[in-house]
């Protein structure tokens, strides 16, 4: 295939300008601008941040955001193990149908009110009605109460083991709490204020879309008082005042910006451009998100042709993760992993289990003759791409030029990332604004089990393709309540093998993108981006 062309940094000569007289002594400044340097945390995101709000919005870059501005009852560590956050703790009674979580002491909103059950109830509430793995819980659950200011009670219907780490599920939709006032707004409605509990206040006066977005020093925050931060777990110290997200026009910038010090850390630092990043003294690079991005085509299994698991299992037989992963990777093999299945590499329920039947891959022409066979009759197909996020423009590029040469009659639709994320939420027709099929590429943490993969439940309801998989849901009802982790990595193996004749998406490979950062920053956490712990030195 033909590698997709990434920007490359072109250097320019800047011209001398003479200094203007400094109005006091020049001895004064440094010390002025290391003042600044070690108030603010300057961030390069992957993308604009569109929405904001995190029960509405499934998008990673909102995802990182609401890890600012709120806080959650429990939080999960790097290996996906869940931990008290917000809550104090709980207790189980009643044969596992009983929970009793209880608030630390002295959590406050950014608005100055003091956290209490009731907002909590109100914000689980709020998350159960838009996210899947929140709409199982709450039809767990026959009650969920504040029977005072610190308790939190789940009256369940039958025992839910997993409570706690439903409750930490590290991907979107993440179970933020906020004031009451705000979970009583409709989930398919954005909140109209950013109030959390998090670490972070977000500054919603200095927004600019597409450009800016601030966040301050929550001074009111309570970290937890003990425990090492890991994952999105443990206590919370901030040591910057404020960190400021810029979004760049092109990767060049970027690189620019870091190699003078005007940006202090690139989420998605260019591939092309490490060597460069590698060879400042100044900066440093590493894989942050140690399960990677997991990329995958979505099918809108709402309308025709891709109801019918026959044309899904067409196009995955068709899919060559190699290409995938070159496109988005930049083709270095220690950032890339092909030959994957519905669970990343690295995670407790990662198999190859079933993925024997897929291989080999389909020719060209055994894809167009399964698409055939499938039905297809040369329908009109609209997938549509973004043209300002590199990754998944790369991978959607890879992913045109495949469905073009296996036959299908395309109608590539490109779109900016914020259009694409409204229009694919949409179960309407192609022609009223819908789509048949895209790509993403989210973190692996959001797909790393059947607990938290909200993009292969079978309940028909999840946004994430309208898959209805009764036998997968069954079977998944097995895996969580399954006694050790060796009986969940067999059930894995079975569910793995129920997806693979289903198809509920195409699974095309991970990726582990690297992140560049200044010299002088310490404590910069693994996973997704977190703006505790680190500091400058």
């Amino acid at each position: 295939m033909t590698r997709i062309a990434r920007r490359t940094l072109l250097g320019t000569a800047a011209a001398a300008v003479a200094a203007p007289r400094l109005p006091r002594p020049a001895i004064a400044q440094p010390a002025i601008v290391q003042s600044e340097r070690q108030r603010v945390l300057r961030f390069i995101p992957q993308i604009d941040l569109v929405f904001l709000d995190p029960i509405f919005s499934m998008t990673n870059i909102t995802r990182n955001h609401a890890g600012l501005v709120f806080d959650r009852l429990y939080s999960a560590d790097n290996a996906l193990r869940a931990h008290p956050q917000m809550a104090e703790g709980h207790t189980i009674e009643d044969d596992g149908k009983l929970w009793r979580i209880r608030l630390r002491d002295g959590l406050r909103f950014h608005d100055g009110e003091p956290v209490l059950a009731r907002d909590c109830v109100a914000s689980l509430r709020r998350w159960g009605k838009r996210d899947v793995l929140g709409r199982e819980l709450m039809a767990a659950t026959d009650e969920l109460s504040a029977p005072d200011d610190r308790t939190i009670v789940f009256r369940l219907k039958h025992p839910f083991p997993l409570l706690a780490e439903a409750l930490a599920k590290p991907g979107a939709n993440m179970s933020v709490i906020m004031p009451a006032r705000l979970a009583e707004t409709d989930p398919f409605k954005q909140i109209t204020e950013m109030v959390g509990s998090g670490p972070f206040k977000y500054v919603a006066s200095e927004r600019l879309q597409g450009v800016r977005n601030v966040y301050e020093k929550f001074h009111g925050y309570v970290p937890r008082p003990s425990g090492t931060p890991n994952g999105d777990s443990g206590p919370k110290i901030v040591h910057f005042e404020r960190v400021i997200w810029t979004t760049m026009p092109d990767q060049g910038t970027a690189l620019g910006a870091m190699q003078k010090g005007e940006q202090d850390w690139w989420e998605y630092a260019a591939q092309d451009l490490l060597p460069i990043v590698r060879r400042d003294p100044n900066l440093r690079s590493g894989v942050l998100e140690k399960l990677g991005n997991y990329a995958f085509v979505r099918f809108n299994q709402a309308l025709p042709p891709f109801d019918r698991a026959e044309m899904r299992h067409a196009i995955l037989r068709a899919v060559n993760q190699e290409d995938f992963v070159a496109a988005i990777g930049g083709g270095d093999p220690e950032l890339q992993r092909a030959g994957v299945g519905f669970f990343p590499p690295g995670t407790p329920d990662a198999t190859d289990a079933g993925l024997e039947t897929i291989r080999p891959r389909y020719t060209d022409a055994q894809a167009r003759d399964a698409l055939t066979a499938a039905g297809y009759k040369g329908e009109k197909i609209v997938c549509v791409l973004p043209g300002d996020y590199p990754n998944v423009k790369a991978a959607s590029e890879v992913l045109v030029d495949l469905l073009k040469r296996i036959g299908i009659n395309l109608d590539a639709v490109t779109t900016d990332w914020s259009t694409m994320t409204t229009r694919v939420i949409k179960k309407i027709p192609p022609e009223e604004g819908g789509f048949h099929l895209h790509m993403l590429n989210v973190p692996g943490l959001s797909v790393a089990s059947p607990l938290v993969n909200s993009r292969i439940r079978g309940v028909a309801a999840n946004e994430s393709g309208w898959y209805q998989g009764p036998r997968y849901e069954a079977m998944r009802a097995q895996w969580m309540l399954a006694a050790n982790p060796a009986e969940r990595l067999r059930l894995a193996g079975e569910i793995q093998r129920e997806l693979v004749r289903t198809v509920p998406l195409a699974p095309c490979g991970v990726t582990y993108q690297p992140a560049a950062w200044r010299a002088d920053l310490d404590g910069v956490l693994e996973g997704v981006p977190k703006f505790w712990n680190v500091r400058r030195v």
